[in-house]
């Protein structure tokens, strides 16, 4: 088996695991775990990623965050920065 398919297989497991943590009186078919139980948890551990590189790019001042009309923070680009170059050099160091 492939190391990917591993880690894939692991990640699976562990949302499966989360879920049945927070719910532990849970139970489903396949294709209900798939529906719920899997979605549910890779939002909230996208959210927390999301969450993460949001709050990166606001601190080195890639994007920055203004006020809007309802109170919500909103996020855009800093125009002041070269985020295309920023993000050349990004995917070319991924590469390596």
């Amino acid at each position: 088996m492939r190391s990917d398919e591993n880690k894939e297989k692991r990640e699976a497991c562990q949302y499966i695991l989360g879920y049945l943590i927070d719910n532990p009186d849970a139970s489903d078919t396949l294709d209900g775990i798939m529906e719920w139980w899997l979605l549910n948890q890779k939002i909230r551990f996208e959210t927390r990623i999301v969450f993460q590189a949001v709050t990166k790019l606001v601190a080195d001042g890639l994007i920055v965050e203004v006020q809007g009309p309802d109170s919500r923070t909103i996020y855009k680009v800093n125009r002041s920065e070269d985020i295309k170059g920023i993000l050349r050099e990004m995917r070319n160091s991924s590469d390596d």
